[in-house]
């Protein structure tokens, strides 16, 4: 028997006509001169299965082709990407979303109902008149929420647009290396809850395994609890980057209370702001933490210390490194802290009696010039076995005998060693030293073996 047909794939009145499709940053890719194929009516949409105009498009190199996966009037009910179904504003499953904030939103799933549901919305959105606002409960619900703001991503995950695992590479018969399409890597575990994903569970937000990893992730967020000191009104602000200004983060900052100041650390890319009141510095931290995003970068919120606690630690570290040392840190965080002794570790070691004596010398062996002396200013017999430098001295100032290899040439130029000879000093004599032995090898031992010829 012939299965019956709904009025979809006669009523071509019915079938969706488009010139661009409705993607997220994501699966469009980073380049900006994309090249897409269009088709009319290629496909079936797997919500609606109404007949509608795909697109297929590469992302970027090294990437695999993507598609539209349901039309354009399904994608607007639900406000996602035709491709990927997350959401277009917050790029999360739609599951997240919902239950975030608080949307009931039951599409019908039976043919004729959602065949007669999605042709009333689609009047409205035609009679509406705005194309870039969601329909249904989703555009009349979308508001901003707090939950959302720290699980969304704010850059794009190109990672998802990677090729398929080659299967030939995983069964080690894949031969064509580099030219290959296909993604070399290790596949995902079979037991992976994400491994089992389907389009139809992600649109109706149930079931969803990606929905269930954001779901526990968001329940294990940290949160940032003030201080006991209620005279900490400083909160630090971290990740700045290298093209924030002051006036950026004053901007950001001053509709929460009063500001007193703002500190900017250029070099540490982080910042102090300090208002004049806890209560306003509470719904800062409150308000801006895991959720600010300046410059394209999420912004790391936490409470400063205090000025006085940071001035001690500061205090208790130089003088148990004895002067030594500064720590840094200027009343925020990051400054240098004292902590408990660990247990078990050996004590400090005493000071030697001499710190100055580096070469375990006595004291009849050491011989100090008196101050202001020079060496050849030295008394003869100060040093014992030392050479009489005053005379030396004098005999190179008066011009001593010249040494072998002088001319008589009286220092014309062109001479050969007249001028570097006069400047020479001769070396001390080695008194009381004797000659070196004579060193002894194996190898001129005459009774080596191959030494004697035969």
């Amino acid at each position: 028997m012939a299965m019956s047909k709904t009025t979809n794939t006669y009523n071509r009145q019915n079938w969706e006509d488009s010139e661009f499709p409705i993607l997220c940053q994501t699966c469009l890719g980073d380049n900006p001169y994309v090249r897409m194929i269009k088709e009319r009516y290629g496909k079936e949409c797997k919500i609606c299965t109404r007949p509608f105009t795909i697109f297929r498009w590469c992302p970027g190199a090294r990437m695999r082709f993507k598609k539209t996966e349901i039309c354009q009037t399904c994608s607007k009910l639900k406000n996602v990407c035709q491709t990927c179904l997350l959401d277009l504003e917050y790029g999360l499953p739609t599951q997240v979303r919902d239950a975030a904030l608080k949307i009931q939103d039951k599409i019908p799933e039976s043919d004729v109902n959602k065949e007669f549901y999605i042709q009333n919305i689609e009047a409205q959105l035609k009679a509406g008149g705005d194309n870039t606002v969601a329909a249904g409960t989703v555009g009349k619900s979308l508001a901003a929420s707090d939950m959302l703001a720290k699980l969304a991503r704010t850059a794009p995950y190109y990672k998802r647009n990677l090729p398929h695992i080659c299967s030939f590479w995983v069964k080690g018969e894949c031969k064509r290396g580099e030219e290959c399409p296909y993604r070399h890597d290790k596949p995902v575990e079979p037991d992976d809850p994400l491994s089992e994903q389907n389009i139809r569970d992600r649109y109706y937000g149930r079931n969803d395994p990606v929905a269930d990893k954001l779901m526990k992730r968001a329940a294990s967020i940290p949160t940032l609890d003030p201080p006991e000191d209620k005279t900490i009104t400083t909160l630090y602000v971290g990740n700045l980057g290298d093209h924030l200004t002051e006036v950026d983060i004053r901007d950001n900052f001053y509709h929460y209370g009063e500001i007193r100041s703002v500190s900017l650390v250029p070099r540490q890319q982080c910042a102090f702001v300090q208002y004049t009141k806890r209560a306003a510095a509470e719904l800062a931290a409150e308000k801006t933490f895991n959720k600010l995003v300046l410059g394209g970068k999420k912004l790391t919120i936490k409470w400063a210390h205090s000025q006085a606690k940071s001035t001690a630690y500061a205090q208790q570290g130089t003088g148990s490194r004895g002067g030594g040392g500064a720590g840094g840190g200027s009343g925020g965080v990051g400054g240098s802290r004292m902590f408990d002794p660990v247990p078990g570790l050996p004590g400090q070691l005493p000071m030697p009696p001499n710190p100055t004596d580096y070469f375990n010398l006595q004291a009849s062996e050491m011989a100090v010039l008196p101050p202001g002396m020079k060496i050849h200013q030295l008394p003869p017999g100060l040093i014992p076995g030392a050479p009489n430098y005053a005379s030396m001295y004098q005999q190179q100032q008066q011009g001593g005998p010249s040494g072998p290899g002088t001319s008589s040439g009286g220092g014309k130029p062109g001479t050969s060693g007249a001028s570097s000879s006069q400047n020479m000093v001769p070396p001390p004599s080695l008194t009381g030293m004797q000659p070196p032995q004579q060193l002894h090898y194996p190898s001129q031992d005459p009774a080596r073996l191959g030494a004697l010829k035969k």
